[in-house]
């Protein structure tokens, strides 16, 4: 059993930087593709990145790519998400996640969920 607690969110301005960290404990990641995904207020939850334990491989979503950067710290088991030029629209509860996929785009791929943590831009 994974669990999962995320920190780093908070209120920031539009063009400000943040970065989000998640401690992973209680099971072995390294078959594991771990990630983010927010949730907007009314909206669906969507991916946003995701990095695979072993092969170091990434994804990101088109409305963040170039702008975020998805890593990790194998010996802590933590993983980070570095978000830069901020936009009001990047407001959501960012949730971590882990599960026994690939670079999956769909919530449902994912076993595992931290509680989140609000991230709000303000313009």
């Amino acid at each position: 059993q994974v669990q999962l607690v995320e920190s780093g969110g908070g209120l920031v301005q539009a063009g400000d930087s943040l970065r989000l960290t998640c401690a992973a404990s209680g099971g072995t990641l390294s078959a594991y593709t771990m990630g983010w995904f927010r949730q907007a207020p009314g909206k669906e939850r969507e991916f946003v990145a995701s990095i695979h334990w072993t092969d170091d491989s990434t994804a990101y979503a088109d409305s963040v790519k170039g702008r975020s950067t998805i890593s990790k710290n194998n010996a802590r088991n933590t993983l980070y998400l570095q978000m830069n030029s901020l936009k009001p629209e990047d407001t959501a509860v960012y949730f971590c996640v882990a599960g026994l996929t690939y670079h999956d785009f769909r919530p449902h791929a994912y076993d595992y969920w931290g509680q989140g943590t609000q991230v709000t831009v303000s313009s």
